[in-house]
């Protein structure tokens, strides 16, 4: 990085480890935010995207040209609030534009304190963290010197060892029966007279997997990240949900170990997504690696036996498929752009876990019916 000068009103600036500096437009809060910057390639649901908690301590870089240009509506949080550190776009629509919309993307950051930069190539950007890697940096637009942006954008940790999942999980066990609000979402929503009892085990939870759950007729009971086997069992589940979340998997031991506590109840249906589907492959003898860039857009296609689902992802992390056991693990799918391992199941046991995100929040429904895969594991055993 060369010496630059101070960033003048209304402009923001973007400090990477490397000493790339990028200048753009500054909006949502004033401020300076440090963290992991990746890309998004999801063409919509910018806000479902800004509220999931497994974006915690990450500027999220958005490829989609425009950003904005459908506002901000109640009904397409994931979280009670945005869960990014940072945002970064190309170009921000001047005015939202949408029936549903209740207010601008820019006041809704700021009311939050989330910063922003737009008017940066973004193509350029995530051209950069395709081929280096995602790499820590900061959004800055306070006025703060570049030289001290750097120094403390290279003292920030990174995310590999993060317990993460530690800082987004509820804190009291609370119960979920809800189903989607919006009118538009045709999908299933059953209300049976006997509901499936199921622990949900929150590493990041998102309220659109609650809804998918309450949809095919599940009664949730959500526990905090750092519950025992004991705590779960004593609420007599018929099924276990393990959440998505940010942060490194193999850092959070005490999911791995209620995984394996799981495990051992050898007839329990289990069923992980995304960080949950990595806690269930390091529980049962696995590891886990950062990808370079990771997987993070609707646009994924995850295959098996003959067919394929466009699946919707988040994660910068993948289990290693050399390290599962074959004669307990079957990998059902794979990641059909880099063969990573997207979807496995216990061969002898009712466990399974997929890379992705079913409950399309934001996403296409291809994978919806993994969700009534778990259920059909509950109703077999229920009738056993």
């Amino acid at each position: 990085m060369t010496a630059a000068s101070p960033p003048a009103p209304g402009e923001a600036l973007l400090v990477l480890a490397d000493g790339t500096l990028l200048r753009g437009l500054a909006f949502g809060a004033v401020g300076t935010a440090i963290g992991e910057v990746v890309f998004n390639t999801g063409m919509t649901g910018y806000q479902e995207v800004i509220t999931d908690p497994s974006y915690v301590g990450q500027l999220v870089t958005f490829t989609y040209p425009e950003l904005g240009n459908t506002g901000i509506n109640a009904e397409d949080q994931e979280a009670d609030s945005p869960q990014v550190r940072g945002v970064i776009a190309r170009q921000l629509a001047p005015a939202p534009s949408s029936w549903r919309s209740s207010g601008s993307l820019a006041s809704w950051l700021e009311r939050h304190g989330v910063v922003g930069i737009a008017g940066v190539d973004t193509r350029a950007l995530v051209r950069r963290l395709r081929d280096g890697g995602a790499i820590n940096g900061a959004i800055s637009s306070d006025g703060s010197d570049t030289h001290s942006l750097l120094e403390q954008v290279r003292q920030s940790p990174s995310m590999e060892g993060l317990n993460l999942a530690a800082q987004v999980s509820t804190k009291a066990p609370y119960e979920w029966n809800e189903l989607c609000q919006a009118g538009f979402d045709q999908r299933q929503q059953a209300r049976p007279s006997d509901p499936y009892r199921v622990v949900a085990i929150d590493f990041g939870i998102k309220r659109g997997i609650l809804e998918r759950l309450a949809a095919h007729g599940c009664q949730v009971s959500v526990l905090p990240a750092d519950s025992g086997i004991e705590q779960v069992l004593a609420l007599a589940p018929e099924g276990v949900f393990l959440s998505n979340g940010p942060g490194d998997p193999a850092a959070v031991t005490a999911g791995i170990q209620l995984a394996e506590g799981l495990l051992a109840q050898a007839d329990l249906p289990t069923f992980g997504i995304c960080l949950g589907h990595q806690i269930l492959g390091l529980a049962l003898g696995g590891s886990t690696y950062k990808l370079t860039f990771g997987h993070r857009g609707l646009n994924h296609p995850c295959g098996g036996r003959g067919l394929v689902e466009i699946t919707s992802q988040n994660h910068g992390f993948a289990l290693d498929a050399a390290s599962l056991p074959g004669d307990q693990v079957e990998i059902t799918h794979r990641n059909l752009n880099d063969d990573t391992v997207a979807a496995l199941r216990h061969r002898h046991q009712p466990v399974f876990g997929i890379q992705y995100h079913p409950e399309a929040s934001p996403g296409p429904h291809d994978a919806d019916h993994h969700f009534g895969r778990f259920v059909a594991l509950m109703a077999e055993r229920r009738s056993a």
